[in-house]
């Protein structure tokens, strides 16, 4: 019977993440039930259980079984930071580098594994970062938080779940942040993949077999390319030759900016490289909506536990909304707009009817 309990109060909870403008609070969830559950309820469910990748995968599994392909499934890897900027500091609410602000930022960092095919966006796995040792900086001297592996380590290990968990796809993708030669040749000869990647603009790579030989290496921003040229590039700790492709575009701003793109695959022309690289991009979009459709960062919660599992409930709540959208046609903003009509409508009409009851309205 508890466990029927628990399983109803997560389900409440996720459609609650979803439909909540405001804070997710026990209170705020046991408030608009009317007391059909207490709020101690909530916050037992989010004190008591334990959600880890594990529950995310099982959530998820059919949903991907359904739309997995070999051809157009990519597996992305990519982190972001769950801001929480008045929560007290632990190893998981720590300081993290937020590259999508460019600047340091209080939350909870979390590397995810997205599985994208045939117009979906399914995190399959997750790593949360947390910073349970103390080192000294070597220029301050002072002691800081640090996380016991780097996040190259905990993208492999994403990638390599995946794999395990027999999830059809070809194509690695992500920033230039995990584009080391060592996840390079894990992909290639551990797991027996592709990947699209973009190189840092200083990054340095022979141009032929001898001149990676003598050691002649050059920026990739100095390498002359022809308009959708595709040449072969080395870099020096790999064993294999690089497909390498420039893509020049411009920003929302008006700026120019530039890629730096590489494949393992040495069959691949201009348009392919970039055609699959730009799909890296669902990641960025998944971020976005699991952040402002689905509630992740609206949770005052204040232990670790309640906080591990608040996360966990909007990643559930992101692939309830990506069920809906399949079967409604309706994308994540869209449908949250929806609600929040009906929500005014609502509102509006019950300010109505409390004005005709108190006044006499001429």
């Amino acid at each position: 019977m508890m466990r029927i309990q628990i399983e109803k109060t997560k389900d409440l909870y996720i459609d609650y993440a979803i439909s909540s403008f405001g804070a997710v609070t026990a209170t705020g969830l046991s408030s608009i039930l009317e007391g059909e559950i207490s709020h101690d309820r909530v916050t037992r469910m989010l004190s008591e259980v334990n959600l880890s990748s594990k529950d995310l995968w099982l959530n998820v599994k059919d949903l991907v079984r359904e739309k997995e392909s070999e051809e157009e499934g990519v597996f992305i890897v990519d982190d972001s930071v769950e801001k929480k900027p008045f929560t007290d500091e632990s190893p998981l609410v720590c300081y993290h580098y937020d590259h999508a602000e460019g600047r340091t930022i209080k939350g909870i960092n979390f590397l995810t594994g997205l599985y994208h095919s045939q117009d979906v966006s399914l995190p399959v796995n997750v790593h949360i970062v947390t910073k349970p040792v103390l080192r000294k900086n070597k220029k301050t001297g002072k002691l800081k938080p640090k996380a016991l592996f780097t996040k190259n380590y905990y993208f492999r290990g994403l990638v390599e779940q995946a794999v395990k968990n027999e999830i059809k796809f070809r194509y690695v993708l992500a920033d230039s942040w995990f584009a080391s030669a060592e996840n390079m040749k894990f992909i290639q000869h551990k797991l027996n993949k592709l990947f699209v990647m973009p190189l840092k603009s200083n990054r340095k790579v022979a141009l032929s077999p001898a001149d990676k030989k003598q050691g002649k290496y050059v920026r990739v921003d100095s390498i002359a390319m022809e308009e959708k040229q595709v040449r072969t590039i080395w870099l020096e700790s790999l064993d294999f030759p690089l497909a390498f492709a420039k893509q020049v575009f411009k920003n929302e701003d008006g700026s120019i900016g530039t890629l730096y793109l590489v494949s393992n695959n040495n069959d691949l022309s201009y348009e392919p490289i970039t055609t699959l690289y730009k799909k890296r991009w669902n990641v960025e979009c998944y971020h976005k909506s699991l952040k402002q459709n689905a509630s992740l960062e609206k949770s005052p919660t204040k232990t670790p536990q309640t906080q591990i599992n608040h996360f966990f409930l909007a990643l559930f709540a992101y692939i309830r909304l990506e069920r809906l959208k399949i079967s409604s046609k309706i994308n994540h903003f869209a449908l949250k707009t929806k609600l929040y009509v009906k929500a005014i409508q609502h509102a509006f009409s019950e300010l109505q009817d409390i004005r005709n009851l108190f006044y006499c309205v001429t």
